[in-house]
C-alpha cells in the first residue's frame, strides 16, 4: 500500500548520484595534473648577454627631450654603437636602467637599439633590419622614451645589451 503514509527511499538516489559527482570531480582532477605535467615549460636560465654582445660598444651618450605635438615630454637617449665583430647586426635589443637618488632602480625598459638615419629632411631612428651594422662601422643610436619614472635622479641611465641578431 505505498500511500501517502508509507515513505519512499529517496536516500539512494542521493548516493548514487553523490558517487558520480565524486568520479567526475576526481576524472577532472586527474586531467587537470596530466595537462599540467605536459603543458609546464623548462626554467629559463639567466645565461647573460648574448657572445655578440661583447663586440658592441655603446659610447658618447648624449641626452636631450622635446615636447612632442600633444604637449607631452619624449626623453631621447642618443649614442655611438660600434660594431668590433666581423658579423653584420641587424637586430639589437637593451635593457635601460634608470636610478633614483639612492642608486636603486627607479625604471626599467627594454626596448629595441635603433640607428639615426639622417638621409631624409630630418633624423629618423630605424631598426637594424633597415640599417644594418656591418663589421667595424659605427653609427648613431637613438633610444626614445614617451615617459620616465619621477624617481630619476636625471643621470645617465645604464644599457646593456641583451639580444643581438647577426647575419
Amino acid at each position: 500500500m505505498g500511500g501517502l503514509i508509507q515513505p519512499t527511499r529517496v536516500g539512494e538516489e542521493r548516493d548514487s548520484s553523490g558517487r558520480t559527482i565524486a568520479i567526475a570531480v576526481a576524472v577532472v582532477m586527474v586531467i587537470a595534473v596530466i595537462l599540467a605535467l605536459l603543458l609546464r615549460s623548462q626554467p629559463k636560465s639567466a645565461s647573460g648577454p648574448p657572445a655578440y654582445a661583447a663586440n658592441l660598444k655603446l659610447s658618447d651618450f648624449k641626452m636631450s627631450a622635446a615636447e612632442n605635438f600633444v604637449g607631452a615630454t619624449v626623453s631621447y637617449v642618443d649614442g655611438t654603437v660600434t660594431n668590433s665583430g666581423n658579423k653584420t647586426v641587424t637586430h639589437v635589443m637593451v635593457e635601460v636602467n634608470f636610478k633614483d637618488d639612492l642608486g636603486q632602480l627607479a625604471q626599467r625598459d627594454a626596448i629595441p637599439l635603433q640607428v639615426l638615419k639622417t638621409t631624409g629632411p630630418y633624423p629618423e631612428a630605424v631598426d637594424f633590419s633597415v640599417s644594418p651594422l656591418g663589421p667595424g662601422q659605427s653609427k648613431t643610436f637613438r633610444l626614445t622614451f614617451e615617459s620616465i619614472s619621477a624617481q630619476w635622479n636625471h643621470q645617465y641611465p645604464d644599457i646593456q645589451v641583451t639580444d643581438v641578431a647577426v647575419k
